[in-house]
């Protein structure tokens, strides 16, 4: 990992943060040609949101017809399993089931499974509670939707893998490097950052913004950006427990969306080992602290769908939080990417609200800016 300082050339691209989104975005550029760097004000790669999540390729099921998160997901999902497959990185395409449990959960299921077959997701069947019990046995429901293209994914080898090819194609990831300040100057975006503690500049022709939880923030310090054009990003904390106890289960188990998130959900990780999360609390300030007292919650929820589950073999894990554009009353959020021709100011790309289904679709999210940068930028 190239730990280097930034130089004070003139670069094309800089990318701020390097999450997943980020890497991907800066490895789509680097193979386009483009001088690339990465900053990232943490001493690794994907400290935050990429590493705190489900680790889930999402088949393109939940989301609006026509929203970016929609397009960029099932896009995604097809880039991303491709890729694996290149990288020889691992995943398993286990499946999910997305359970009801009462007659109006039931009617939530039609309409999920109306969003999917308008987003292009045809392999989506639905399921009584028999033909569940074919799948999983020990699961309680009245009906079920079941999507095969679902899976898991090693989400750390991925961002590793990202690194290296954007290293391979000249790019590089400068850690302990904070951005600032940005203002544009010539049809130039100059940068101030903070790297290692040491105060530089440097002056790049586009800058993109994938700071995520630190979006909002980013984007307010970059003189001459109208703030109406700058959402608020709001903070929706999930937790995770693991799982210390045999368990049953080979496909991913799912209830009814819930405000704000998927519902308390079992994912496996690739040794088969299961976890619980996340719920959704909304918080103000950035904490990670996992309550043990939440498996309480935790267990009501997840016996609802799995009786046999044991409650004393719920433990803590880890928590991780979804940088939000719409807050807790208001219907779900879609992706925000602005380009020059949304906000006016030259060379610069904003990416707002990229939580899930963020790592799925992060590889069509990377060809989407690139095409923003050629048509507006350059």
């Amino acid at each position: 990992m190239n730990n280097g300082k930034p130089h004070n050339s003139a670069l094309d691209v800089v990318i701020i943060g390097a999450g997943v989104i980020g890497l991907s975005i800066a490895r789509e550029f680097a193979l386009a040609g483009r001088e690339v760097i990465v900053l990232e004000r943490n001493a690794n790669i994907g400290e935050e949101t990429s590493s705190r999540n489900s680790e889930v390729i999402h088949a393109g099921i939940y989301y609006a017809q026509d929203s970016l998160k929609a397009q960029l997901c099932t896009r995604g999902k097809a880039l991303l399993y491709s890729y694996c497959d290149e990288k020889s990185i691992s995943y398993n395409r286990c499946g999910k089931l997305i359970v009801a449990l009462t007659e109006d959960q039931k009617k939530t299921l039609h309409k999920l499974q109306s969003y999917a077959l308008k987003n292009g997701v045809y392999d989506i069947q639905t399921l009584d509670a028999a033909e569940v019990r074919e799948l999983e046995p020990s699961i309680q429901c009245s009906a079920g939707l079941f999507s095969p293209s679902t899976g898991i994914i090693d989400s750390h080898h991925l961002m590793l893998s990202l690194q290296g090819d954007l290293e391979n194609s000249g790019g590089r990831v400068v850690l302990l490097s904070e951005f600032t300040q940005a203002y544009l100057k010539e049809n130039k975006l100059h940068l101030k950052i903070k790297s290692d503690e040491t105060p530089i500049s440097i002056t790049a022709q586009c800058v993109i913004n994938c700071a995520g939880l630190y979006g909002s923030s980013v984007a307010n310090n970059i003189d001459g950006l109208d703030a109406k054009y700058i959402p608020k990003t709001r903070y929706a904390r999930g937790v995770y427990f693991t799982y210390q106890a045999k368990h049953p289960f080979q496909h991913l188990i799912y209830p009814v969306p819930e405000p704000g998130g998927l519902g308390i959900h079992l994912t496996l990780d690739l040794a088969g080992k299961a976890r619980f999360g996340p719920d959704v609390e909304w918080i103000e300030q950035l904490e990670y602290k996992v309550d043990a007292h939440r498996s309480d919650r935790f267990f009501k929820s997840i016996s609802g769908y799995w009786p046999n589950v044991k409650r004393e073999a719920l433990m803590p894990g880890y928590a991780g939080i979804r940088p939000k554009i719409v807050g807790p009353n208001d219907p779900p959020g879609d992706f925000m990417i602005q380009g020059p021709r949304v906000h006016g100011v030259n060379g610069l790309v904003n990416l707002f609200g990229i939580e899930s289904p963020g790592l799925t679709a992060s590889l069509a999210i990377a060809e989407h800016v690139l095409k923003i940068f050629s048509e507006d930028i350059i």
